[in-house]
């Protein structure tokens, strides 16, 4: 069989691809793309278009045993290659991880090897062996950055073929959050079930109820002291599913950090002040604007009223959605009350 390097169609992958990164969904659907990659390659270069595109293994790294990549990387006896996948490549073995830099360093001509590599400190020589042996190396560090989870929202948007302004994006963040696997997923269910520009009015459609009933997204009305937008967004909250534990700890959150930002000097710097309270710098900005309508004794009055809503959905309270209501109507008379 002439070899698939002597015949190498465009987009060739490299012999050996190591994926490095703690973002576990963009490492995965790296490796399953290279997996495809790969096959399609073998199956052109070796049959044609119809063939499978050779044997495919794949293999935990703590399982593999020393000797094991020859024979996984061996022709076999009808030809057509092979692609081996390393999952967890951090766990394998010290004397298993120099044949895989060794390796790397001659790889058969008719074998793609890829290695799923988690990232962090374990395995970290194995990534420098192989990057030094010549393997293509593809990294995906995680996304903790707003900025960075807009730009992949983006990114997302440009891979189904869709247009999607600004406010699309930031609505299906606020809706989802930072789970990228999550977003992945609207996207690509927005793009099936619409059509045209996707603006912010479209992502309400489908995600207003997660977007805008949130336990923390009660906690701020109750704080700014708008009180039937909170009172409805509770009962909304309720009514689609969230838990009366997760609402109490979102409105303890908000009171007590308007206690704790109230409680700093008004010239602290927002990045050092976050990483006092636990918060991140945005959050500052936000809850020394909520501020503006409390005093000390208020803020006391509204953590009170909150611990003692907390111990009632826990059990001391024959209604939750009472309880929640009865401390939101508390918290947003204490604002009053401080002003």
């Amino acid at each position: 069989m002439p070899s698939p390097r002597a015949q190498a169609p465009s987009q060739a992958p490299a012999p050996v691809t190591l994926v490095v990164g703690e973002e576990e969904y963009l490492a995965d659907r790296t490796v399953r793309a290279l997996i495809a990659g790969a096959r399609a390659f073998l199956a052109e270069a070796a049959f044609g278009a119809g063939d499978g595109g050779g044997d495919v293994h794949e293999v935990e790294g703590g399982e593999l045993t020393a000797g094991e990549l020859a024979s996984l990387t061996s022709p076999s006896l009808f030809g057509g290659g092979s692609v081996v996948i390393v999952r967890n490549a951090q766990n394998t073995a010290k004397d298993v991880a120099g044949e895989l830099a060794k390796y790397t360093g001659t790889p058969a001509p008719d074998a793609v090897v890829i290695l799923a590599h988690a990232g962090g400190a374990k395995g970290k020589a194995l990534v420098a062996d192989l990057k030094k042996a010549g393997a293509a190396v593809i990294e995906h560090p995680k996304v903790t950055r707003a900025g960075d989870r807009a730009q992949f929202v983006r990114a997302e948007f440009k891979r189904v073929g869709r247009l999607a302004d600004e406010g699309a994006v930031q609505a299906l963040l606020d809706a989802l959050g930072s789970d990228l696997r999550e977003l992945a997923s609207a996207v690509d269910q927005l793009a099936s079930d619409t059509e045209g520009r996707i603006d912010a009015s479209v992502v309400a459609r489908y995600y207003r109820g997660r977007a805008e009933a949130t336990g923390f997204s009660v906690a701020d009305h109750a704080v700014e002291g708008r009180l039937s937008q909170a009172l409805e967004q509770l009962r909304w909250a309720l009514a689609t599913g969230t838990s009366p534990v997760l609402i109490t700890s979102a409105l303890a959150t908000g009171v007590r950090l308007l206690g704790r930002v109230g409680a700093a000097p008004r010239n602290v710097n927002a990045n050092a002040l976050a990483a006092e309270v636990g918060a991140p710098p945005w959050k500052i900005d936000v809850i020394r604007r909520q501020l503006r309508g409390w005093e000390p004794a208020g803020v006391a009055r509204a953590i009170q009223a909150v611990a003692e809503a907390d111990a009632q959905v826990k059990g001391e309270s024959v209604s939750a959605a009472y309880s929640l209501e009865r401390a939101i109507r508390r918290i947003v008379a204490a604002r009053s009350s401080g002003r």
